[in-house]
């Protein structure tokens, strides 16, 4: 299990959940680069591309997901609309019209015709939505039901082949992914970086899903999710806990170089926005104009942030005033 908070995450996790947005966000070719991706912000709506606009909201639709099943204890056909909705930016909702095929993206070949009937749709995804909610526990005079990690791939499959709306039905299934593993205690918070194995075993990935709609090749779809599983979990909890470690750095540095200004909300906001400026720390400290300048100017000349010409304040390795520069999003070897 990832433990941590069971609210939304804080900042180590946050810069995690960001990176699992990029990647997924990769698989459907919305590429974006690190630095685009955390000049970003949300609260603000300001973003360097339209690309990295796209993955934010990847992250928020996670952050609705997450909330509800927290909150609920599960998850109904309307928090997936809205999740599906806070994704794509509009609220078509469900498909309703024919038409909808699945082709090679080389060939442009047909390889799939997913349910066509808008009763159909809406039929199989209630449906989904009872074994996503399967308990873990066997009732009496029943069999045990499948482990959580195996219903998670095979919800997969379910979910990209009922293939429920006009757009965005990737992401939002591997964001499914996350909270399926959330409310069976898998997950303590949606940070699991299945999306970066995924991209590393793309066709791998592709064929597995066709393979199963045409030859019930259940067993090598299963390990296939299973082998992302172990390697992104053990992956994962080595840059959170990187991240959690650069964290405690800065902050005792922080307080021996400039305990006049210290304070944890000033060190979430670094950590928070890789990228920082003015209005961030304003905004986040609750402080003047005036007085976050001062602050931003004081980390910069004692080496915590680096300036970048017209760009945001980016902050610095910790230990070093030699300007060398770190996103501390987590990374694969």
């Amino acid at each position: 299990m990832l433990a941590g908070s069971r609210t939304w995450p804080t900042s180590p996790a946050l810069a995690g959940s960001l990176q699992e947005a990029k990647d997924s966000s990769a698989i459907e070719n919305i590429i974006t680069t690190e630095d685009d991706l955390y000049q970003g912000d949300q609260l603000s709506g300001e973003f360097p591309t339209s690309a990295a606009k796209e993955v934010h909201r990847y992250s928020v639709a996670l952050k609705i997901g997450f909330e509800r099943v927290r909150t609920n204890g599960m998850l109904r056909m309307g928090d997936i609309l809205e999740i599906q909705g806070a994704l794509v930016e509009n609220r078509a909702g469900l498909r309703k019209l024919p038409g909808t095929v699945l082709r090679n993206q080389q060939s442009g070949e047909v390889v799939y015709e997913p349910p066509q009937d808008p009763a159909d749709v809406e039929r199989l995804l209630g449906n989904f939505l009872d074994y996503f909610h399967l308990g873990d526990e066997a009732e009496a005079n029943a069999s045990p039901p499948p482990d959580p990690l195996v219903r998670m791939a095979v919800l997969h499959y379910q979910f990209e082949s009922i293939h429920p709306f006009y757009d965005g039905n990737g992401r939002t299934g591997r964001i499914l992914n996350l909270l399926h593993l959330v409310l069976h205690g898998l997950l303590d918070i949606p940070v699991l970086y299945l999306s970066r194995f995924i991209i590393g075993h793309k066709a791998d990935y592709y064929r597995g899903l066709q393979s199963v709609r045409e030859s019930d090749a259940w067993e090598s779809w299963v390990l296939y999710m299973l082998q992302g599983v172990e390697e992104t979990g053990v992956g994962t909890l080595e840059k959170v806990r990187g991240i959690q470690t650069l964290m405690q750095d800065t902050k005792q540095r922080l307080r021996n170089d400039l305990p006049k200004i210290y304070s944890q909300d000033l060190l979430n906001n670094l950590f928070r926005h890789p990228y920082t400026k003015i209005e961030f720390v304003e905004r986040d400290l609750g402080v003047s104009r005036p007085t976050a300048s001062k602050y931003l100017t004081a980390l910069a000349k004692t080496g915590f942030l680096e300036a970048r010409g017209l760009s945001p304040l980016r902050l610095k390795k910790s230990g070093t005033n030699r300007g060398t520069t770190v996103d501390h999003s987590p990374r694969h070897p």
